[in-house]
């Protein structure tokens, strides 16, 4: 069973930039969908972004031309880059693979 680890996460000032790293214990190139979520406190684990093994994207509205998704299989390896970060972003990140989670990074963004 694959297990994942996030990194990356931090504090940082509004309209800054942070890379989330999640690196699986095992190769991801069979696994179709690899995804990054969020939850914030008093709020449900919501979708941030996904991308398939052939490249395909999608994103929340939310993040839409802020955040960008990416997966390197020779590294098992997904990214998620996020810039112009707003304090609405802040929240803990949690990448996930079909079934499986990772532990989560906490993003902040506040001045």
């Amino acid at each position: 069973q694959v297990q994942l680890v996030e990194s990356g996460g931090g504090l940082v000032q509004p309209g800054g930039s942070l890379r989330l790293s999640c690196v699986a214990s095992r190769s991801i190139y069979s696994i179709w969908a690899m995804a990054w979520y969020r939850q914030a406190p008093g709020n449900q684990r919501e979708l941030v972004a996904e991308i398939t093994t052939i490249g395909t994207t999608k994103y929340v509205d939310a993040v839409k031309g802020r955040f960008t998704i990416s997966r390197d299989n020779t590294k098992n390896t997904v990214y998620l880059q996020m810039n112009s970060l707003k304090p609405e972003d802040t929240a803990v990140y949690y990448c996930r693979a079909a079934a499986i989670w990772g532990q989560g990074t906490q993003v902040t963004v506040s001045s």
